[in-house]
């Protein structure tokens, strides 16, 4: 499944930048954007992970040292990908959810669950990793009962997670890190980049996360996209040293009305009816990930609520409606 990707690089899109790469990016290939001042270059690569294209653009002196941070970047994104996956048997995700207890957790699934485990804490049980069930029949036919059954499945506080091992309290339950993963892999490669000494960068897998400027002119700016035409942009927004994430009810809709997605209120087991989408800006991407599908969840009042007390943490929410509405601090161009 292509995970969400409700935002877009303004260099692509919006022409908010000194340079437009003239087509999307292309999974294997380094392309050589503009020169900078001081005489680096932009450079951009892609590949594939996550079920869709994921990208990063740099600023560099050498070809050859931004072709092996980005290489190094993505591997690792690879690496987590692999770890983590519902899809992949072999992932330790599916591992857990087969037996109900994972042995020697590598260190980058317990960061995630440890972190999955305090965002249910923080949002009251919004975010929720247990949902994994309910999604498994949200989507297919539903005999009587199957969803109470499933729901009944639901449940954070029965997560277990210590250096030694992640297990589920209950046989049946299962986690997705769907809405968490990709943040963190986000921030991961992130800091690659900074051990190769890049300062400058944005990178996008699935959620952004921004380093030092675009140039000398201009910062990274990213753009949300409207959740009835993804083809336009609602919104610009400047990355001020912040991660940004976009959760939508129009990435995976099971009906045309866009009441029944694939985020699902643990609550209830149904899709949350207010919102057909959320962002946030935070300083991790792993946050901000976590955040834009528990404020989905939550609403905007609620959700407002919620980031006035969290520092540095600001959101924009798109009601069905289409009206919009933003905390005080969230960077718009």
């Amino acid at each position: 499944m292509q995970r969400r990707k409700f935002m877009a690089a303004a260099t692509g899109l919006l022409g908010l930048s000194v340079f437009r790469w003239p087509h999307a990016p292309v999974p294997g290939r380094l392309e050589q954007g503009a020169a900078a001042a001081d005489g680096r270059r932009l450079y951009r690569g892609a590949d594939l992970a996550f079920g869709t294209t994921v990208a990063i653009q740099l600023l560099h002196h050498d070809e050859s040292a931004a072709r092996t941070a980005l290489g190094e970047a993505f591997a690792h994104a690879h690496a987590i990908d692999r770890l983590m996956s519902v899809y992949r048997e072999d992932s330790q995700v599916q591992i857990l959810n087969r037996g109900g207890r994972l042995d020697a957790p590598h260190p980058h699934l317990l960061a995630v669950v440890e972190e999955a485990l305090r965002l249910s804490a923080l949002t009251g049980g919004a975010f929720d990793i247990t949902v994994q069930p309910l999604w498994n029949v949200s989507h297919a036919s539903q005999a009587p009962g199957e969803r109470a059954a499933s729901q009944a499945l639901v449940g954070w506080r029965d997560v277990l997670a210590g250096g030694r091992a992640v297990s589920l309290r209950r046989p049946g339950m299962a986690i997705t890190l769907n809405g968490i993963a990709q943040g963190y892999a986000t921030d991961v490669a992130m800091t690659v980049l900074r051990e190769h000494g890049v300062t400058d960068a944005l990178v996008d897998i699935g959620e952004f996360s921004a380093g030092g400027r675009r140039s000398a002119e201009r910062s990274w700016q990213v753009g949300i996209a409207d959740p009835r035409d993804t083809t336009r942009n609602l919104h610009a927004v400047r990355l001020d040293g912040r991660a940004l994430a976009t959760s939508g009810d129009y990435a995976t809709a099971f009906n045309r009305d866009f009441s029944r997605h694939h985020i699902v209120d643990p609550a209830t087991g149904e899709s949350p009816t207010e919102l057909a989408s959320a962002s946030v800006a935070a300083p991790t991407a792993m946050l901000a990930d976590g955040l834009s599908t528990a404020l989905m969840v939550m609403g905007s009042e609620r959700g407002m609520e919620l980031v006035a007390r969290l520092e540095g943490v600001d959101a924009l929410f798109v009601g069905k409606d289409g009206g919009a509405r933003w905390s005080a601090g969230f960077p718009l161009v």
